[in-house]
């Protein structure tokens, strides 16, 4: 068994190289294996690209030794036509005899049929090696498919003295107050491209006038969310730029300037659990993770209802003394990261 983990290790260690680019699909790894070595590998491509069973197996310069190899994935191979056809009928078709499954697919479309296609083709299959390593290495996907709901980061910035801003009069100037120093601020701009979307409410977009995007990192940028009930943040600000889809979540009926195309508003009764509502429109249109990051009201809504699953805060060298106070969380420090004179703690719930 040994062996198997060591492989499968690797897989959940390469598969980590579609993050931020498999989405709605699931990162995953796969090697190929003959007398313990490693004689191709893959990862799942950008999604509508190959599945990382496929890349492995091409990635075999002699083919002739797949009927006699075996292949690790971190997750159950696939066994329907999507974007692309099946991958445990490729495994059948190349006559690999062995295959090594971290844990079994939760999607519906998959849930044990690709291990039950293998098996009744004569492909001895392993299932259930480090188990919880490959859960936990895709998040995003089985929080998505087991809690119907995106996987929800919380992000802040506070004081020492706890503090997530100043009070700032409505004629300041729109530019967000650095509690943070650029190195976590470019951290944050990694952890975007990792996120299917970010979210800020009305306050945060009018005060700061935010991008919302990727700047300081390379990848995709995140759907931009918006909580605007009234409509009242103005159509010049940044988020409404027309480069990135923006979905604004709103109950007013008065007319909105929707010239541009990556701009849609989204109905939800404000007078009801915004953030449940939130959750399942996000499910629907099968967004798997959102990164939110402000403001503090915005922030405390959703962890007074329960819906986040990790937190990352950051805590700066300074103090306001007064201003707006960062949000209340009751959780276990994960992780504590010291990021030159910034402190980040990673926190998850109890």
């Amino acid at each position: 068994m040994k062996i198997h983990q060591k492989y499968i290790r690797r897989c959940i260690q390469i598969s980590k190289n579609g993050l931020g680019s498999t989405r709605p699909n699931p990162m995953v790894g796969s090697v190929i294996v003959f007398n313990d070595k490693i004689i191709g590998e893959g990862y799942t491509s950008e999604y509508g690209g190959a599945h990382a069973e496929v890349n492995a197996i091409n990635s075999v310069k002699d083919t002739s030794l797949l009927s006699s190899a075996v292949l690790y994935v971190s997750l159950e191979p696939c066994s329907h036509f999507g974007k692309t056809p099946p991958c445990s009928h490729l495994i059948v078709a190349r006559k690999i005899p062995k295959v090594v499954v971290g844990v079994v697919d939760d999607n519906s479309l998959v849930s044990g049929k690709g291990i039950a296609y293998l098996r009744a083709h004569g492909v001895e299959v392993i299932v259930g090696v480090l188990e919880q390593e490959c859960i936990a290495s895709n998040k995003r996907f089985f929080t998505f498919q087991r809690a119907k709901r995106p996987y929800i980061v919380l992000k802040w910035a506070e004081t020492l003295d706890r503090f997530m801003d100043v009070d700032r009069s409505a004629g300041a100037e729109k530019a967000p107050t650095w509690i943070s120093n650029g190195y976590s601020q470019q951290l944050v701009h990694k952890w975007r491209s990792e996120e299917h979307a970010i979210l800020v409410g009305t306050n945060t977009v009018i005060k700061d006038n935010p991008k919302l995007n990727v700047r300081s990192w390379s990848g995709k940028n995140p759907v931009r969310l918006i909580l605007d009930n009234s409509l009242r943040i103005p159509y010049d600000l940044q988020v409404f730029d027309g480069t990135v889809m923006t979905l604004v979540f709103t109950s007013s009926k008065v007319s909105f300037k929707e010239e541009k195309n990556t701009v849609e508003l989204v109905y939800i009764d404000y007078t009801k659990k915004i953030p449940n509502q939130i959750c399942d429109w996000l499910y629907q249109r099968k967004i798997q993770s959102v990164l939110i990051e402000g403001g503090a009201q915005t922030i405390q809504s959703f962890i007074d209802q329960g819906l986040w699953d990790e937190a990352r805060i950051f805590t700066g060298a300074v103090t306001f003394g007064t201003g707006i106070k960062a949000p209340t969380i009751a959780g276990v420090v994960a992780e504590s990261i010291n990021i030159s004179s910034d402190v980040l703690n990673i926190v998850i719930p109890k």
